[in-house]
């Protein structure tokens, strides 16, 4: 049962001692009543908010959340272009752990009403890109989950064989997800921070001077941790028409290499959000929530039925740049000219010499050397075996001579037929 502001109010007044409640509220968090939550002004001017949970499935995801922005020093909050609530008291309501925290301002836009072009697609995405661009260390040093991509890739088999396990997966769906688990370049990518699946409606956006949407919030940080950066992207598989404009801007806003195949494996992440339906309801024997599932599936595998597979097996140029974007400055090919000093002047003399006495020289008099090619050999090949036996044209000569199979005789042939009709 839902708890009244009042009961929410005496609450924050036992998370902050020595503060006054002058205001009180009710706020609706869009968690599908998983906590009770009031907006509050105390006696000092400031407005916060209480939340407590319902059950304690919710009081742990809460308990999470608060190590998540616990994680998130005044350094990296002084590095982020928008602002993370701040957890101002903590109390015990009706035995569950109950939090008060600062009040973020704005307004919130959901993942189906994101419209394209400029605005709150390239605002979001920015923000996206600013959280994945965090030093790991951030999420390392509080203790927070890191995944590697291989174990990012093992959950989702795992989820895809609890799927199967049901006997209610449909089997299009079954070969499209195997065949993107089983391609290895879907899944290369480095561990990012990320959000651990961000939803749109979690930014808070206010209008700039020009009306121009900006985001200056973030209110959900639970699942923060480092993992795949597509996990905060597969939003976008319910918002087609601003996907565009969301990757765009995330990739230019991002100081990282960003992977090619980030946007596969956002839809895949997306479509393996049924199989988890689906596996919730089975193990919970939840008949109802198997029924919708199924249909969710089935639906599913209508409309992605002429799509192209989510995994590519070949190299595109898209990839090589990624890699090129990866390559420490310290590697890389000094073409310069190799010399210790010159002297520009001579320089320019000597090529004009050259220039003079190549005109006055004819061309269709000139002879190209012939290459020696006595006592040539490949270096090895004095003491070469062969070790492919006698088949056919192929094999060793009856007279134990090589011939062409013998490498270096092969290549002293080669370059002799070169140079005899060069």
């Amino acid at each position: 049962m839902a708890r009244s502001p009042l009961t929410l109010a005496a609450s924050v007044t036992s998370a902050l001692p020595r503060t006054g409640v002058v205001n009180v509220a009710t706020l609706s968090e869009g968690a599908a009543g998983r906590f009770d939550s009031a907006l509050a002004t105390l006696d000092d001017g400031r407005r916060v908010v209480m939340r407590v949970p319902a059950d304690a499935d919710a009081e742990r995801d809460l308990r999470t959340e608060v190590r998540a922005l616990t994680a998130l020093t005044p350094g990296v909050r002084g590095v982020l272009p928008f602002a993370a609530p701040l957890v101002l008291g903590e109390t015990r309501v009706d035995g569950l752990g109950a939090v008060v925290q600062s009040w973020l301002p704005g307004y919130r836009v959901d993942a189906a009403h994101v419209p394209p072009g400029p605005g709150v697609a390239t605002a979001v995405g920015t923000a996206i890109a600013t959280i994945h661009d965090l030093p790991p260390s951030v999420v390392r040093d509080a203790g927070l989950s890191v995944r590697t991509s291989a174990q990012v890739r093992d959950d989702a088999e795992r989820l895809l064989d609890r799927a199967e396990a049901t006997g209610r997966l449909p089997f299009g769906l079954l070969r499209r997800w195997s065949t993107a688990l089983a391609a290895d370049a879907l899944w290369r990518f480095e561990a990012t921070v990320t959000l651990g699946g961000v939803d749109p409606a979690s930014f808070l956006l206010e209008d700039d001077a020009e009306g121009t949407p900006v985001v200056t919030g973030l209110l959900q940080w639970g699942g923060l941790g480092a993992g795949d950066p597509a996990a905060d992207l597969r939003w976008l598989a319910s918002a087609p028409d601003a996907r565009t404009d969301v990757l765009d801007a995330y990739t230019a806003a991002s100081h990282r290499s960003v992977d090619s195949a980030v946007w596969e494996r956002a839809r895949l992440h997306a479509e393996l959000e049924f199989a988890s339906w689906l596996v919730h309801g089975h193990a919970a024997g939840a008949e109802s929530v198997v029924a919708d599932a199924v249909a969710l599936l089935e639906a599913l595998e209508t409309s992605v039925r002429d799509a192209p597979p989510l995994a590519h097996e070949s190299i595109t140029v898209d990839d090589a740049i990624a890699v090129l974007g990866r390559i420490p400055e310290t590697t890389s090919i000094d073409t310069s000219m190799q010399t210790d000093a010159y002297d520009a002047e001579r320089l320019g003399e000597y090529t004009d010499d050259e220039a003079e006495d190549r005109a006055d020289a004819d061309p269709a008099g000139i002879e190209t050397a012939p290459i020696e090619l006595t006592g040539w050999q490949l270096p090895g090949s004095e003491h070469h075996d062969d070790h492919r036996g006698d088949g056919g044209e192929h094999g060793r000569n009856h007279d134990g001579d090589h011939g062409d199979d013998d490498p270096g005789e092969a290549a002293r042939n080669a370059l002799r037929r070169w140079t005899e009709t060069a």
